[in-house]
């Protein structure tokens, strides 16, 4: 007998047809997925109409606010008839002075070449009741210093430990002034005491500087030039001067060398404490004033 061709089953045909369909559904995804990246790739080639509209922000950065430089060098200061001078700039020699130094011949004083005066007026106890007194000398000294012609400064020896007692000590100078004019500032000179009893033993940096702050506005309310005194420890420990300086408040410094090396401009420098002045008893603070600091 012959070959038969094989009879195709219905099966099959509907086989052959889900294959043909798979994959044409398999070539038309690959050809979107391919004009997708294309599209990407172009896209990104492209410059962002944003980037071409808006020119780059340029961040300017602020500088920060810092004390100013001190304006000299060592080189500047010398010493003339066994006084400390600057002959690089304007300078004043002075004497700083409590009821300590006892009375003084305040002529005697200006014809030694002595040119101001800085009288401590008042002063709180640094013991823990902190009572405010008068200096036993500080009128006699205020006076005096005046009538021999010298330009007079004030300061007020604080151990405050509040705002309020920095206030209430401004205020009490402020009395004892009565309104009288002066040449040089009014001081705020808080200081640290070597006892164990001391009350300004455990004071903070925050409340130094408020206190600082308050002495000064009250000073400053009254029609007066306000000044900051302290030494190196307390710049280093509790004082922020630049809060200071932005207020506006000049500073003193006491720091006992031979020239002024301290990085950062100040009003006075109390170069210092083992100072003789002809008619002053004893030993007496010396310093240095800059007028055009």
């Amino acid at each position: 007998m012959g070959n038969k061709p094989k009879a195709w089953k219905y099966t099959d045909i509907i086989a052959g047809i889900a294959t043909l369909l798979v994959a044409l559904a398999l070539t038309v995804a690959t050809l979107l997925i391919m004009k997708q990246c294309a599209g990407n790739l172009e896209s990104s080639n492209k410059p962002s109409t944003e980037s071409l509209s808006t020119p780059p922000t340029t961040v300017t950065a602020v500088p920060s606010p810092t004390l100013a430089p001190n304006p000299f060098s060592p080189d500047d200061f010398i010493y003339e008839n066994g006084y400390l001078s600057c002959p690089a700039g304007n300078s004043w020699l002075g004497v700083d002075v409590s009821e300590h130094q006892g009375n003084i011949d305040w002529q005697q004083v200006a014809d030694a070449g002595i040119q101001f005066a800085m009288i401590r007026m008042a002063y709180r106890g640094w013991g823990s009741e902190g009572v405010i007194r008068a200096d036993a000398k500080g009128y006699n000294n205020l006076l005096g210093a005046s009538e021999a012609g010298l330009p007079v400064g004030v300061y007020f020896f604080s151990q405050a430990i509040t705002v309020e007692e920095a206030v209430e000590e401004a205020r009490f100078l402020l009395t004892l002034l009565d309104g009288r004019e002066l040449e040089l500032p009014v001081v705020f000179d808080w200081e640290t005491v070597s006892s164990q009893d001391a009350r300004t033993a455990n004071m903070n940096r925050k409340t130094l500087n408020a206190c600082a702050q308050a002495f000064c506005q009250e000073i400053e309310a009254a029609g007066y030039d306000a000044m900051v005194y302290f030494n190196l420890d307390l710049t280093r420990r509790l004082y922020r001067l630049l809060p200071l300086q932005e207020a506006g408040y000049d500073f003193w410094l006491a720091m006992y060398t031979d020239s002024l090396t301290y990085a950062y401009q100040v009003k006075m420098w109390q170069y210092t404490s083992n100072g003789s002045v002809p008619g002053i008893k004893g030993k007496v603070d010396l310093n240095l004033y800059f007028p055009g600091a």
